[in-house]
């Protein structure tokens, strides 16, 4: 299945007829049921090509035609036949075979397309939408009580609508935030940095983020309290949300599945083992903010042997772009000091390049930190030695085995326990409780069960709801009481 899928994203990295793969998706994706044949592409293509958005002879049928097959191979595109009238053969041919787009594919071609237009800055992050949801999460509880009291037709409908708009708000301030931070990930850990971009991005983290980062706080403690609220209520908003005729192959809209809403929660609220977005977002502020503050150290301590290098290689970039291809060749020698060699060696069957590809859409070269810095690739100091203590080493394969073999001994009494009954040692006791963890940390709410197992020796534990059951594991260190829950171990 993923490999089959991949395959859509082929036109968009083929060697060969790229813009013209780009042009023919953007004509099918443009309109609602697309159902062209090869002679209407041709005619589509004939004006793209005029105005130089495809190669020259690209619109010719016979072009055309080969094109629409390789994006049937790749799955783009899929083959179909209708009844047409036609003056001769090759009309018939041409004018019978229709083509149509799959779905999967418009996916993908939207996402170019917008991914064409986004700019290099940074995104703003859509503050704006955090009380919006928070509001919403409330109305949509008032909104479940009377569809559940009322159950006519139109209560459904505006859960139905609800439902979908908190959904969208809270998918598009998640998007905006990992584009933010994404951003802010690429430019605050650049080792160098102008003195008017560490001026910015100060401005940046210390007056934009600490409002994102004061609004995301201040808003997080009332979304957490009504989807609690609402997580009780689960399984009856899904009921009053149906399945509108639809049969399982059907995509539906978010929020319409348990998975959806446990997935929201978890962009709020914190689980044992797994943080929430918002905890997340919180420690990547004050890592950037630590990158920023380490960039400003180095661009002003002046401790560096030479300056950066990053203004000087960027000037010469701009010389490049901007010469002939003679002075190209000419400047490449006198900034390299490297003149054309005489290859003796043979050729490589595949390389990476073509002549059609500028320079500035191929490989990037990786430049170290020595040559920004230094402008050489020389090392620095002698390299550490490797000391050799097999003392140490032997002292900590000991201590290494000795916790191995406490562990086994822990998991063994475990596995031959009566947890009514018997006193479990700190070992055992240690070990169960930490199995114990892991199997809470899956569940939802407290009427599910969870299990965690052992990676190495296999010990499962299972907690499950069981009202008015008090489970009591005794040891010596006191007894750990469970309420209205069972363990079982195997």
């Amino acid at each position: 299945m993923e490999p089959a899928r991949l395959k859509l994203y082929a036109y968009l990295d083929a060697r060969e007829h790229q813009r013209t793969y780009l042009a023919i998706m953007r004509l099918f994706t443009s309109t609602l049921l697309a159902d062209l044949s090869a002679g209407e592409v041709a005619g589509a293509l004939a004006g793209v090509e005029r105005r130089g958005g495809v190669e020259p002879g690209e619109s010719r049928i016979e072009n055309v035609i080969n094109r629409l097959r390789q994006l049937v191979d790749w799955g783009n595109l899929v083959q179909g036949r209708r009844e047409v009238v036609a003056s001769s053969i090759a009309e018939f041919q041409h004018g019978s075979v229709r083509y149509q787009v799959h779905k999967l594919a418009v996916r993908v071609q939207r996402d170019v397309d917008e991914l064409l237009r986004v700019p290099e800055g940074a995104r703003e992050v859509s503050r704006e939408l955090l009380p919006a949801v928070e509001r919403g999460l409330g109305v949509l509880g008032e909104s479940l009580s009377a569809a559940l009291v009322d159950g006519s037709r139109r209560p459904r409908e505006l859960v139905a609508e609800q439902v979908t708009t908190l959904f969208l708000q809270h998918a598009e301030l998640a998007a905006t935030v990992r584009d933010f931070y994404a951003y802010l990930g690429q430019v605050v850990t650049r080792h160098h940095l102008a003195p008017d971009e560490i001026s910015g991005f100060r401005d940046l983290l210390v007056e934009y983020i600490g409002m994102v980062v004061e609004d995301v706080l201040r808003h997080t403690p009332a979304i957490a309290r009504a989807l609690a609220g609402l997580a009780a209520a689960r399984s009856e908003l899904l009921r009053v949300l149906g399945t509108a005729g639809l049969d399982g192959r059907v995509e539906r809209a978010r929020g319409r599945s348990a998975a959806d809403w446990r997935e929201l929660t978890d962009w709020f609220v914190d689980r044992p083992g797994r943080p929430s977005q918002v905890t997340a977002l919180r420690e990547a502020t004050a890592r950037a903010i630590g990158s920023l503050l380490a960039g400003v150290k180095r661009a002003t301590s002046g401790g560096a042997l030479l300056p950066g290098r990053r203004a000087e290689l960027l000037k010469l970039a701009r010389w490049f772009d901007e010469a002939t291809p003679d002075g190209a060749h000419a400047l490449y020698a006198a900034a390299f000091g490297l003149y054309p060699a005489r290859h003796l060696s043979p050729a490589p069957e595949h390389d990476s390049d073509n002549e059609r590809t500028r320079w500035s859409d191929g490989p990037v070269q990786e430049v170290s930190v020595s040559v920004r810095g230094r402008g050489d690739r020389g090392a620095r100091g002698r390299p550490a030695r490797i000391l050799d203590d097999p003392m140490t080493e032997q002292s900590l394969l000991a201590q290494a085995r000795e916790a191995d073999g406490r562990r086994a001994a822990s998991v063994a009494e475990l596995r031959s326990a009566a947890l009514a009954r018997d006193t479990l040692s700190p070992g055992a006791l240690g070990v169960l409780c930490e199995l114990l963890t892991l199997a809470m940390a899956q569940r939802d709410s407290d009427r599910d069960a969870g299990h965690a197992v052992d990676p190495v020796r296999g010990l499962r534990v299972t907690v499950a709801h069981s009202p008015g059951v008090h489970t009591k594991v005794r040891s010596a260190g006191g007894t750990l009481t469970l309420h209205d829950s069972t363990v079982t171990l195997d």
